[in-house]
Parts: structure tokens; C-alpha cells; sequence
């Protein structure tokens, strides 16, 4: 049996930082796949491992625990796992990375795909882009990303923060070059970093299957499709 049992939609997204954490970890997890994801949300809420919307969910079968929401099961991985820095400041930037990554891929994906992309709508969206970028930029000069290569709060080898900034951006720019070329120029040492830590052995791994498993998807739906019209990808 598996460590753990993930569900998730057959496509990257929210799903692959788990994947990501889970594979450097050095953990094994089965997929329930979409049939059983779509069963549970239909079904009754007391039958389900966590109640939630929608998923990413995971299963601690060691445990016998299951949480919801891809932040909280970044953190429980960290503190579980013993992933997580030791001092309350590395710990609650951690926690803040992760969330402004499930801050970025929701706005990339126009909040669900609320709306769909246009040109006009990704030119008025590049600024607030470049400003995020910015963050991680900013965050790892401060705290340890001095050079090309390093981490993004310092340490001597990759963190749960480092993780999930590798996952974001090289699973986004993998996908969209174009939005490559942006992260190269606004922020060039995150940029670095996120192929830096993507390098690690288990991470390529995790990318490996992810392109053996969903090919070029990245959220799916009609919003990548929009997203890739006004990308030229």
C-alpha cells in the first residue's frame, strides 16, 4: 500500500505541488484519479475524507488523515515530514510562498475560469505578473538568494519554500515559454533557482511522469485554451 492517496484532476495545476513534495520526500501515493474525485463531490459530505469543494486532497493512510486545500497540505506535509524550517519566521515564509503560489496560478487561471483570457486582458495582466515575480525576487535577496545560485531562504540545501517555487514556475514556463522569457528578465536569480531545484533527481522524476501522464495540460479546460491563444503556444 502507498503512503498516501492524492485526489486530483488528471492535469498539473494545484495537484502538482503535492506530486512535487511528496516525490522529494521520498514518498509514495496513488492517484484516485478523476471517476472517484467526481463520486466524492457528488456524493454526501459525510462521506467524504475531508469535507471539500474541490480538490486537491490528500490521505495519510499512517495517519488515518486526510486534509483539503493545497496550502494546508503543503504545511501538514512540512510538519509532518519534518520539511519545514526550524525558526517561526522561516516557517511562516514558507507558509506565505506556497500561498502566493496558490495566489499566482489562480489568477492565471482568471479565478477558475471565470472569464476567459483576451489579448487585451493579458496585456492589462503583464504589469501585475511582473509584479509578482517580483515577490519571490525580493523574498530570496533578502533572506539568502544572493547569487545565481542559492536558496530562497538561505540554508544549505532546498526548502519546502524552494519546492514550491521550482514547481510553480518551471511547471508554468515548461508549458508557456512565453512566460519564460518574463521570469529570465524580472527575475532572473528565481528564475535560476527554479531550475536549480527542478534538477534535483526526485523532482525530475515527478516532471517526467506529469509529461508522461497529462502531455502539455496544464490547468485544462477552456481557460488554458484561452491562455495559449494569447501566448501564441
Amino acid at each position: 500500500m502507498s503512503d498516501y492517496t492524492l485526489y486530483y484532476w488528471s492535469v498539473p495545476f494545484r495537484g502538482q505541488f503535492v506530486r512535487a513534495v511528496l516525490g522529494w520526500a521520498g514518498k509514495t501515493w496513488d492517484e484516485a484519479g478523476d471517476e472517484a474525485i467526481g463520486a466524492l463531490m457528488e456524493g454526501p459530505v459525510k462521506s467524504m475524507p475531508i469535507p471539500f469543494m474541490g480538490p486537491p486532497v490528500l490521505v495519510d493512510h499512517a495517519n488515518d488523515f486526510a486534509v483539503s486545500q493545497m496550502p494546508a497540505i503543503l504545511l501538514y506535509l512540512g510538519e509532518s515530514l519534518d520539511l519545514m524550517p526550524t525558526d517561526p519566521a522561516g516557517r511562516a515564509l514558507t507558509l506565505k510562498v506556497v500561498c502566493d503560489a496558490n495566489d499566482v496560478i489562480d489568477e492565471l487561471t482568471r479565478d477558475g475560469g471565470k472569464s476567459m483570457w483576451t489579448e487585451d486582458r493579458w496585456a492589462e495582466f503583464q504589469p501585475r505578473l511582473e509584479k509578482w515575480m517580483s515577490f519571490w525576487e525580493e523574498i530570496g535577496l533578502r533572506h539568502g538568494l544572493k547569487a545565481k545560485e542559492g536558496f530562497l531562504l538561505g540554508g544549505s540545501e532546498a526548502g519546502l519554500a524552494d519546492v514550491a517555487t521550482a514547481t510553480l514556475w518551471t511547471t508554468i514556463v515548461d508549458r508557456f515559454p512565453a512566460i519564460g522569457e518574463t521570469l529570465d528578465r524580472v527575475a532572473p536569480h528565481t528564475a535560476a533557482l527554479a531550475r536549480q531545484v527542478s534538477a534535483l533527481p526526485a523532482l525530475v522524476e515527478v516532471a517526467e511522469q506529469a509529461r508522461a501522464n497529462y502531455g502539455d495540460a496544464w490547468s485544462g479546460g477552456q481557460i488554458e485554451k484561452s491562455l495559449r491563444k494569447v501566448l501564441g503556444d
